[in-house]
């Protein structure tokens, strides 16, 4: 049986443009549970969660093992501003985030390194969604 998300999470969820078979980077994953329920919807698409906290990420991978063992998640530690691809691993459809200092104002020195880093993982039309919107707001990619 799927976990009860927050009200906060599952709107956030709801409102994302998602389909079966995309590629969704989650930043700022603590836990997982956001991450889990993207890969349901996603699935047999992926989902690459990142978390900066050493201690978040090995939350989200405890309670990810069956996404994990599936290949629908993967669960790793960097920043939004140091997340590189992996060398061949395909670009993402979707990045999303909440509470982000780097994409949400809150860090505004951080805002360009963490969208670059963005542009280089996300396909040539990939989208990123952050919260502060009613619930989601999307920012616009720097393409080259």
């Amino acid at each position: 049986m799927p976990e009860k998300l927050s009200r906060r999470l599952a709107d956030a969820v709801a409102a994302l443009p998602l389909e079966p078979g995309m590629r969704v980077l989650e930043i700022g994953c603590g836990p997982g549970a956001a991450a889990r329920a993207l890969a349901r919807i996603v699935a047999p698409g992926t989902v690459v969660a990142i978390d900066r906290s050493a201690a978040a990420v090995r939350l989200a991978r405890a309670g990810s093992a069956a996404e994990i063992e599936a290949g629908t998640l993967d669960v790793r530690q960097s920043s939004v501003e140091d997340f590189r691809l992996d060398d061949g691993e395909a670009p993402f459809d979707l990045a999303f985030g909440l509470r982000i200092g780097a994409l949400d104002g809150r860090h505004p020195e951080a805002f360009d390194v963490a969208m670059s880093a963005l542009a280089a993982a996300l396909s040539p039309t990939g989208r990123v969604f952050v919260d502060g919107g009613d619930p989601l707001r999307e920012l616009p990619v720097p393409r080259a």
